[in-house]
């Protein structure tokens, strides 16, 4: 039953997933909700710069901004629409959301259920000056988040236009999580 609904599922919210799952939304199972979407959770990124990929501090992680990598190449390269179209840079948000999942796993020993809310998530997004749907852009990222976490995915958001990013990415996101100590 599960198998015959995964396509339906993707991009649904976290509450339509985890029906499907036969669990609460507000505690819905990650990896029972990773694996109805035939998705892995990354290991985490080399940082490409000075930084860390995340930081944990008390009952908070930082999750550094993620890039839509996928074994190591950009799922995507480009600004936003003139080189990327709407529905692809959706895709790359949702990649870059798998890779903030990774990071925030690994900041809490691999178990996303030590994760008690995504509070916030920032997407950037690599556009034309005239292009407005950055919304739509992050949405893609958004929905992923709460897809995996349930309610627990819940967050605060800004989704901004930018000139360039690191690599030629089209999306880049960032996320700060509560975690259980």
């Amino acid at each position: 039953m599960i198998a015959d609904r995964r396509k339906a599922l993707i991009g649904f919210s976290g509450a339509a997933l985890s029906l499907a799952c036969g669990v609460s939304a507000a505690r819905a199972d990650a990896a029972a909700a990773l694996k109805v979407q035939g998705l892995e959770l990354p290991k985490v990124a080399v940082s490409i710069g000075s930084y860390a990929p995340f930081v944990r501090h008390g009952d908070l992680v930082f999750v550094s901004g993620q890039l839509p990598l996928k074994n190591g190449s950009l799922i995507a390269k480009g600004r936003v629409p003139a080189e990327v179209s709407l529905e692809e840079a959706q895709a790359a948000a949702r990649q870059c959301a798998l890779n903030v999942l990774g990071a925030a796993a690994a900041a809490v020993g691999g178990d996303l259920e030590k994760i008690t809310a995504c509070l916030k998530l920032t997407g950037f997004v690599a556009c034309d000056p005239g292009f407005t749907d950055h919304p739509k852009v992050v949405n893609g990222a958004s929905d992923l988040i709460k897809a995996v976490l349930g309610e627990r995915g819940q967050h605060a958001r800004a989704a901004v236009g930018v000139a360039s990013l690191p690599m030629g990415a089209p999306v880049e996101v960032e996320a700060i999580f509560s975690v259980r100590i």
